[in-house]
């Protein structure tokens, strides 16, 4: 007998086809109420607490007093730098997150493991050390540093070393999230397209783009929304000059440091806003292409 007749069959009393649903539609596996329970109270520890008790302290300053702090020029100004090198983080982690993905799944070399498993560095590496790490790196005196200055570019302490530091905590999420719609594509698709004589250039375009673009937006997404709140690995490297290269987090540092927690938490609450409001746009927009592509 090969292991493809094995077959599992139900407990006596169980209902009939192996089907985990009784008569009234209840689970025959037991345990969801206490999963239940065990998950929503973590939702509420980690994440609702938190941000209950982010809206307690904005919420004892008066609008006057929340307007004033969310809009001083220097934390506009630190919303702008957070923004736009967050963007460009995020886009050239679109490329070449998708040319990472592109030859884990694609190509057998040696030392692919090794490579898939460094991927997921950033996520395992504390954020002050790759800051730290970075910072040395892209020096005047530093292994690349060394040799851009040559070439007249300045990364470290200028906002091109927040961009790097942003690009190297997040191109994770884009790699992770195109990587298995691309080990999903069947590859019948490609050979027939090939077949019919369409170029490599043009089967990438018409028949595998198509399939992983929505993965590809959502990387993006979730690394610029990561990057938005990132302070460990920026720094150490930003320079931390006003009006130059201070980010959002922090200004909210600094305003902790100073013991003023109301104003901390109101610029916080503008950063927790946008993440949330594109966090909500992004699955959102998920659940309309799939509706559509399901009704094709």
């Amino acid at each position: 007998m090969t292991s493809r007749q094995l077959s599992v069959q139900p407990p006596s009393g169980a209902p009939s086809g192996g089907r985990l649903f009784g008569k009234k539609g209840k689970r025959v596996l037991p345990g969801f109420a206490l999963s239940l329970g065990i998950s929503l109270f973590f939702v509420s520890l980690v994440l609702l607490l938190p941000i209950s008790g982010l809206v307690v302290e904005t919420s004892g300053m008066g609008w006057g007093r929340f307007w004033s702090v969310i809009t001083d020029p220097r934390v506009v100004e630190s919303y702008k730098v957070t923004a736009w090198t967050a963007l460009a983080a995020s886009l050239f982690n679109g490329v070449f997150g998708l040319l990472l993905a592109w030859v884990l799944v694609r190509y057998e070399f040696p030392g692919k493991r090794l490579v898939d498993a460094v991927v997921d560095l950033p996520f395992a590496l504390p954020t002050a050390v790759a800051g730290i790490t970075l910072a040395g790196l892209f020096s005047q005196n530093g292994w690349y540093g060394q040799w851009l200055t040559q070439l007249g570019i300045d990364v470290a302490f200028t906002p091109l070393g927040i961009v790097v530091a942003m690009s190297f905590t997040s191109i994770p999420f884009v790699v992770r999230t195109v990587q298995p719609v691309l080990e999903d594509l069947a590859p019948e698709d490609e050979e027939a397209a090939i077949t019919l004589g369409a170029s490599d250039t043009r089967v990438f375009r018409q028949v595998v783009f198509p399939a992983i673009w929505p993965a590809l937006v959502t990387g993006i997404a979730l690394s610029f929304t990561r990057s938005l709140g990132e302070f460990g690995a920026i720094i150490f490297i930003a320079g931390n000059m006003p009006y130059v290269s201070e980010v959002t987090s922090l200004m909210i540092f600094i305003r902790l440091q100073e013991f003023d927690y109301a104003a901390a938490s109101a610029i916080a609450s503008v950063v927790l806003l946008v993440s949330l409001v594109l966090l909500f746009a992004i699955n959102l927009w998920q659940a309309r292409f799939l509706r559509r592509l399901a009704g094709r």
